[in-house]
């Protein structure tokens, strides 16, 4: 068995204002830096063998904070990277619903349809999570396994952890600074904890419905 801490990264300094990243790279918010130090609080109760981190800044610096209390490194992972959103990236969401209306609709109704012009499908990332995921599971045997991620390929690791369609994609929170338990058996996957953010207190904010 593997188990798997799934971490969205703390709070950007896009995600307030809901201005949509993909492979922009915003560094954490004055908010978040104060968030991803309280899930490392947190997480300082678990024993923690590996750490893995997109590459981006709003990732790596929230991973960094559970390493520095675990004594670990941070290995930086490109196939749990946030998904390209194409001409959406760095637009807001109001922006993106007045110029990109059907495509925005299909998003949150059909997100299993949906490839991002210029960008990634839902699809392309649920292959590359679900690839590392496998991975995870035969090289990290008996081991916790901390994996700090985005929305989009978190809410992808669940589709392919429980079998369930992408279609099923909007089906599972997933807020800043957040973290979910995942243990991985020989023959299922087991969701232990959900999108927990209790640790964040006054600092929790709830995720914009549309990212």
């Amino acid at each position: 068995m593997v188990k798997l801490i799934l971490v969205r990264h703390a709070e950007s300094e896009w995600n307030p204002v809901g201005r949509y990243q993909g492979l922009l790279d915003p560094d954490l918010s004055e908010r978040g830096k104060r968030q991803a130090k309280l899930l490392a609080q947190e997480l300082s109760k678990e024993r923690v063998d590996t750490i893995y981190s997109s590459p981006l800044k709003r990732t790596y610096a929230t991973a960094l904070e559970i390493a520095k209390v675990k004594g670990l490194d941070v290995i930086k992972e490109d196939r749990i990277i946030e998904i390209d959103h194409g001409v959406w990236s760095g637009m807001l969401v109001e922006e993106v619903m007045g110029k990109y209306p059907e495509d925005f609709t299909r998003w949150i109704e059909e997100p299993h349809k949906v490839e991002f012009p210029g960008g990634e499908s839902l699809r392309s990332v649920f292959s590359r999570v679900k690839e590392f995921l496998d991975d995870v599971k035969e090289k990290h045997r008996d081991k916790t396994v901390v994996v700090v991620s985005h929305t989009v390929p978190i809410r992808a690791m669940y589709c392919a952890l429980l079998g369930i369609d992408l279609s099923k994609f909007w089906s599972f929170g997933c807020d800043n600074a957040s973290y979910s338990v995942v243990h991985m058996e020989e023959h299922r996957n087991v969701i232990l904890k959900l999108n927990i953010t209790c640790h964040l207190g006054d600092l929790y904010v709830e995720a914009h419905k549309a990212i």
